[in-house]
């Protein structure tokens, strides 16, 4: 590692610990000319795969459109920050662990749609509008009804607590 500010080669490492979360190392470190102190950060350089588009192209997958994506959705909805966070990495681990090098840019979308009907319906539906290219009120009408009836579905006879009196 290069000084900083004398540009030497030769520095030290003074002190290390973990960063943010885990995935970083804090790396203190002093010059052996200037003796200068400054400190690095290292992370993991991991591959991520690259996103083939609907018409063809190909580009780099790119966290922060992910990110700006669920958050758009996501606003003024009552779903806390970290909750935001853990699905966004859901999201980014899954594409991650893959194990490809391209994938079709519908499948993120599909990955963000699932994630956004684990934490927020209305989000969900928000999404849903634009990334499906909703036309009019019906295709907005026919998805609520969907969302309503898988949810009905998901809450059957097994899933509801016993009342008092109750035999079962």
């Amino acid at each position: 590692m290069h000084c900083p500010f004398c540009a030497n080669e030769e520095t030290k490492v003074i002190d290390s610990r973990l960063a943010a979360e885990g995935r970083q190392v804090r790396r203190r470190r002093a010059c052996l000319s200037c003796e200068e102190r400054f400190t690095t950060f290292e992370t993991a350089e991991l591959v991520m795969p690259y996103l083939v588009k609907t018409d063809g192209r190909r580009e780099p997958f790119d966290e922060s459109k992910l990110r700006s994506g669920v958050v758009k959705a996501l606003e003024k909805r009552p779903v806390p920050a970290a909750e935001i966070e853990v699905a966004i990495n859901r999201i980014t681990h899954g594409l991650r662990t893959a194990g490809e090098r391209e994938l079709p840019s519908r499948r993120v979308g599909e990955l963000v749609m699932a994630e956004l009907r684990k934490l927020d319906d209305v989000a969900y539906v928000r999404f849903a509008s634009v990334y499906r290219r909703f036309q009019d009120a019906a295709e907005f009408a026919e998805e609520v009804e969907r969302l309503q009836e898988s949810s009905a579905a998901a809450l059957d006879a097994d899933q509801l607590p016993l009342l008092p009196g109750d035999d079962k």
